[in-house]
């Protein structure tokens, strides 16, 4: 798989608020820095997108002792015209899963304390599941 900037420009698929959002119904207890860090944005960008997904009635803040706990509302519906009644639950429900499948286990982005590691391997790194036998 290419990297963005590889033949393509620099544009990605998902928007800013796009990446915050499936990164929020992947993990509802991230912290700002653990959400800009995944999806390479500034926290006080992922600060503002949050606000705009909260007041679109995408999500809702909630507390738990000093920590904020995100809901997803999945029957939302999509903003643009070419999605004219199609909720947003079931690409999101794809892509958190899609991303919690590479992210598992040992080489997850963070570990259980929400800390990143000094590497990640990419997913595909390891063929069949032996981690002895890297892919070239």
């Amino acid at each position: 798989m290419s990297s963005p900037d590889e033949g393509g420009g620099s544009w990605t698929l998902l928007t800013g608020h796009g990446h915050v959002l499936v990164e929020i119904a992947r993990n509802p207890e991230a912290r700002m820095r653990d959400i800009s860090a995944v999806v390479g944005l500034t926290e006080r960008t992922v600060q503002a997108i949050v606000a705009d997904l909260e007041a679109a009635g995408y999500l809702t803040r909630g507390r738990i002792g000093r920590r904020n706990l995100y809901t997803v509302d999945r029957d939302s519906l999509f903003r643009h015209s070419a999605q004219e009644g199609l909720r947003v639950g079931p690409l999101l429900d794809l892509l958190a899963e899609a991303g919690d499948a590479g992210t598992t286990g040992p080489g997850s982005a963070t570990d259980a304390h929400g800390s990143q590691p000094s590497e990640v391997m990419p997913p595909g790194e390891l063929a069949g599941g032996d981690p002895g036998i890297e892919l070239t």
